[in-house]
């Protein structure tokens, strides 16, 4: 299933606006949209609707039931990054490939322990000042999904 330059998951996402966001960028480097449920919103809730404007028909996105769901419906040899704050590597540490899934948690818990621990897990960080607990979840997305598209070349159809 890397047919896709790129995949975006949020992991259990809370608020509608964010989503909308994150579904714009995703047409805008060319990734996919990955959301595992539960999902804070209904998918017509008119602020996700708002947020991603008239991209949101462009967006290639897939509501999968939980993260076991993910990982069947993503098989093969896609490698899953994980943005946590508590990560000690950062994502300018890392080296995205084509196919990759740039992982990202809930607005309010952000990713569980449990995925965390994992021994394929490939946990990393957007560096920030201390002042600042976390980044608003589309920016955090934009960051690394952008890092992702200079690493890896750009994704086609760019101007």
């Amino acid at each position: 299933m890397t047919a896709w330059p790129l995949h975006i998951v949020l992991y259990q996402p809370e608020i509608p606006q964010n989503t909308g966001n994150i579904g714009r960028t995703c047409v805008a480097v060319g990734a996919k949209l990955w959301l595992v449920q539960p999902l804070g919103f209904q998918l017509d809730d008119r602020r996700l609707q708002r947020a991603g404007l008239d991209y949101w028909k462009h967006l290639d996105y897939q509501i999968v039931a939980d993260w076991s769901a993910l990982l069947r419906e993503m098989r093969g040899d896609t490698r899953y990054w994980l943005f946590t704050k508590r990560a000690p590597a950062t994502f300018w540490d890392a080296t995205f490939a084509r196919g990759d899934a740039l992982v990202f948690g809930s607005e309010s818990r952000g990713l569980p322990h449990r995925l965390l621990d994992d021994s394929e897990a490939r946990p990393i960080r957007i560096p920030q000042h201390s002042a600042v607990r976390s980044l608003n979840l589309a920016s955090a997305v934009a960051a690394g999904a952008y890092e992702a598209a200079r690493q890896i070349g750009g994704f086609s159809g760019q101007e």
